[in-house]
């Protein structure tokens, strides 16, 4: 009886003296000794330590999303309300530094108050229209190279930011949506006016070219060219059987008609 109860005892004593802790993907651990934090950082798997003496804390090194709702000051003094995204990662032999400088509290403690700096900074110097065109993507790469620079040699890399659900004033949000609809019917009237001038042109080169046809004919009716026609009139009435009487002049044959009337022959 004595002995089992002593085996139990040294199992017991064993087990206290040693703990363990499982170190998953995407995470690190750091051993804390009395209070120190060790500057070795131990990857996934299964750690031991004694519980007596040590700890392992555990610090996710994966892509983490940090999301808030701000007012984004704009140039004009004007507070845009919106959601952001702080898209960030710990670097996994930075994680010592951190939990000893830091804490496990970085987000509150470093992020936050480095990112708020960094679009006060960047945001007062566009205006409040820009939030909603092509610069979006300007001030949020600039807030984040603002954010890289202030938290260089921390171990927190700041993979992006992104700038969500812009919310404008009212008064200037109706003032952008009424100056889009006047380019947008400036635009249809230059279309008109571009159809109307394109018409106009087609008309013109019409009209040129009936003119030069004209121009052409009229050059090409000489006096030899409309005796010739009138030669060829006689040959064809020539061979007419029916009965006509023909007054010319010599160069423009004329025929009677039955009502007496005198009538060109046309060719």
């Amino acid at each position: 009886m004595n002995k089992i109860l002593n085996a139990t005892l040294i199992v017991f004593a064993m087990f206290s003296l040693v703990s363990c802790v499982t170190v998953r993907q995407g995470e690190v651990g750091v051993k804390r000794t009395f209070g120190k934090y060790s500057d070795k950082t131990y990857t996934e798997g299964l750690k031991f330590f004694n519980p007596m003496t040590s700890r392992i804390e555990k610090i996710s090194t994966r892509t983490e999303n940090l999301e808030l709702v701000l007012q984004i000051p704009s140039k004009e003094g004007l507070n845009i309300r919106s959601e952001v995204s702080i898209l960030y990662n710990i670097q996994s032999k930075k994680a010592p530094y951190i939990l000893r400088n830091i804490g496990k509290g970085y987000e509150n403690n470093v992020i936050l108050p480095v990112f708020r700096s960094a679009v006060a900074d960047v945001s007062a110097r566009f205006y409040a229209k820009d939030m909603h065109t092509g610069e979006r993507s300007t001030i949020e790469n600039e807030i984040k190279d603002h954010m890289d620079n202030t938290l260089s040699g921390k171990g927190i890399n700041i993979e992006a930011v992104l700038l969500k659900s812009i919310t404008l004033p009212t008064s200037l949000s109706n003032a952008i949506e009424a100056k889009l609809e006047a380019e947008q019917q400036a635009q249809r009237m230059e279309f008109v006016l571009d159809q109307s001038r394109r018409q106009a042109d087609q008309k013109r080169i019409e009209a040129e070219g009936v003119r030069d046809a004209q121009m052409i004919i009229a050059e090409g009716l000489t006096p030899a060219i409309l005796k010739f026609k009138s030669i060829e009139a006689f040959l064809e009435l020539a061979k007419s059987p029916n009965a006509k009487i023909i007054v010319t002049d010599g160069d423009l044959p004329v025929m009677m008609n039955e009502t007496g009337g005198a009538s060109p022959i046309k060719y």
